[in-house]
């Protein structure tokens, strides 16, 4: 199984940056992909960003000149800094990760998922 647990969300004013965490335990590695994903109240869960599995480092369109992601294999944690932050980013932030060798790259499913963690932008 694998277990993954976001942190560093949390209530941030526009133009301001979050870096959030997520860490991996159990049956992970870095043949698994992981990405970011976020939901907004009455939307579809949006993909936002997938590391490791073999893939490079991928972040959509709409956030790729203010979000960064980050893969530590050693620890088994991915990271996605966001800065100059928008009232429009404000969304529970996901965390998920694929089982081997699977990409999560626009992946409307992934293997497993995080709890969730609330990101609010103020204007």
């Amino acid at each position: 199984q694998v277990r993954l647990v976001e942190s560093g969300g949390g209530l941030v004013q526009a133009g301001g940056s979050l870096r959030l965490s997520c860490a991996a335990s159990g049956s992970i590695s870095s043949r698994n992909a992981m990405g970011w994903y976020r939901q907004t109240p009455g939307k579809e869960r949006e993909f936002i960003a997938a590391a490791g599995g073999g893939g490079r480092p991928y972040i959509i369109e709409s956030v790729k000149d203010r979000f960064a992601v980050s893969r530590d294999n050693a620890k088994n944690t991915l990271d996605l800094q966001m800065n100059t932050l928008k009232p429009a980013d404000t969304a529970i932030y996901y965390c998920a990760a694929m089982r081997p060798l699977f990409s999560i790259v626009g992946v409307t499913s992934p293997h497993y998922w995080g709890q969730g963690i609330q990101v609010t932008v103020s204007s």
